[in-house]
């Protein structure tokens, strides 16, 4: 009989460290909660057969929706968690099946980048030993210090290792070191791993090897980095060979008449969709007027019964420096670039909540950095950048997903307009950024900020 194998996802911080008022747990990244990424991994993995939450006790109910059979499947339950860590793995380890050859993981919850491979090396390990733990390389030197601080030793860094996260077992066996460890009255460890090796210490502990990007979210920093590491990992969507079915998906582009949003709508019609394009030069429609924005949604809507995908690519690039730039050009940089934005997200709201839909916008890759002679365009794209950010987690309990493309370079007419004729090998072609648009249009991700980058084409 194959034995079972149940992730835990110890979830019982209180996210002092990390200073933002709630379990780190719940923070957001990426438009979801740090455990729901988490979540979303270990529930895709076929080794995985059962996953139990352990959660901080004070905010265990802000966790309940997750406990939905469509959507997580092997999540059977959610239950408080103890005072330490060794307590709410002993919580766990009370809510698993009694068979002592079950294989347990346990897991940070906030180690959302774990991946499949590392779980896969865990399980199988186990079927060689009793316990395995997940670590890294030290790519710093380690010092041992004395009660006065002074370096009392320096350890060969080749013999060790960071360690992260899942920690594995036999059931059987990690109930056995608790039980011993529970009769030392001085019994303190700080994982798993450390209970196992402390009172079992003729069972081997074997090592697979952990990833960097499976960092835990700790401190206030790791919230900044993990961030930039989903953004990363969205930046594989650059696969522009194969276009995703969009058959049946009723697509609204504000800015299709030329450049990148021309190109949305020629790939997304042959891609399936039912496509319907606004500009000011093909339809008269102004972005930031308020009326033309909620008739074109209107007229879509009446004629098609739903809108599922709303892209806004409409924007202005205005060149020279600020203090000779008339207030009248910085006007219509920041209405066309931002508030049109703002504009389209408040009137497509509804129609996309209706069908749970996506809102897609565009940045710049200038909007981490301001440049000279162009930090209009750069300081509106950067609040686009803010503005998906902060409505994909407005928007999320309505299933509406918002997303920003920012692209580099592109070959445009607004590009050449603003600077000439540039070499072709150092521009992206519309139709390539509009590939990876499709890709995220088809996609579930939220919150996300798609780097599309330039290839040498030479």
């Amino acid at each position: 009989m194959t034995s079972r194998t149940v992730a835990v996802l110890l979830a019982g911080g209180i996210g002092v460290r990390v200073g933002l008022g709630i379990p780190k747990q719940l923070i957001k990244i990426a438009g979801k909660a740090i455990v729901e990424h988490t979540l979303e991994v270990v529930n895709a993995s076929p080794l995985i057969d059962e996953i139990i939450i352990v959660m901080n006790a004070g905010a265990i109910d802000q966790l309940t929706p997750l406990l939905d059979p469509g959507r997580f499947p092997k999540l059977s339950k959610i239950i408080p968690g103890g005072d330490t860590r060794n307590d709410s793995t002993q919580a766990a380890l009370a809510a698993i099946d009694e068979s002592p050859d079950t294989k347990v993981l346990f897991h940070d919850a906030v180690r959302p980048f774990v991946n499949e491979r590392i779980l896969r090396d865990c399980v199988e390990a186990l079927e060689t030993y009793d316990a395995v733990d997940t670590a890294i390389p030290s790519a710093d030197t380690i010092i041992q210090v004395d009660q006065s601080n002074h370096i009392s030793g320096i350890p060969d860094r080749s013999t060790l290792r960071r360690g992260q996260t899942p920690q594995a077992f036999r059931a059987g066996t990690i109930r056995r070191a608790y039980e011993i460890a529970n009769k030392d009255p001085n019994f303190h460890a700080t994982d798993d791993c450390g209970v196992v090796f402390a009172y079992l210490p003729d069972t081997p502990i074997f090592v697979i090897d952990g990833t960097a990007e499976n960092m835990k979210v700790t401190e206030p920093i790791d919230v900044h980095i993990a961030d930039k590491i989903f953004q990363m990992q969205s930046d594989s969507l650059a696969d522009t060979a194969t276009l995703p079915d969009l058959e049946g998906k009723v697509v609204v582009v504000l800015g299709g008449s030329y450049g990148i949003g021309e190109s949305i709508v020629d790939l997304a019609r042959t891609a399936g969709a039912s496509v319907h394009q606004f500009s000011r030069s093909t339809t008269g429609t102004d972005v930031r007027s308020r009326s033309d924005v909620k008739k074109a949604f209107k007229a879509v809507h009446e004629q098609e019964g739903r809108i599922d995908v709303v892209v806004v690519t409409a924007g202005v690039l205005q060149v020279g420096p600020l203090a000779q730039t008339k207030t009248k050009t910085i006007r219509r940089g920041i209405e066309v670039n931002f508030l049109a934005p703002l504009i389209v997200a408040r009137t497509a709201y509804k129609y996309l909540a209706k069908s749970g839909g996506q809102l897609l916008l565009f940045t710049s890759s200038s909007y981490t950095r301001g440049r000279a002679n162009y930090g209009i365009y750069s300081a509106s794209k950067a609040a686009v950048v803010n503005l998906t950010q902060s409505l994909s987690e407005e928007w999320a309990e309505d299933g509406v997903r918002v997303n920003c493309i920012s692209p580099q370079r592109t070959h445009t007419p607004m590009r050449t307009q603003a600077f000439g004729e540039e070499a072709l090998h150092t521009l992206l072609d519309p139709r390539d950024v509009a590939a990876v648009s499709l890709q995220v249009i088809s996609g579930e991700m939220t919150g996300q900020v798609i780097s599309v980058r330039v290839e040498d084409k030479r």
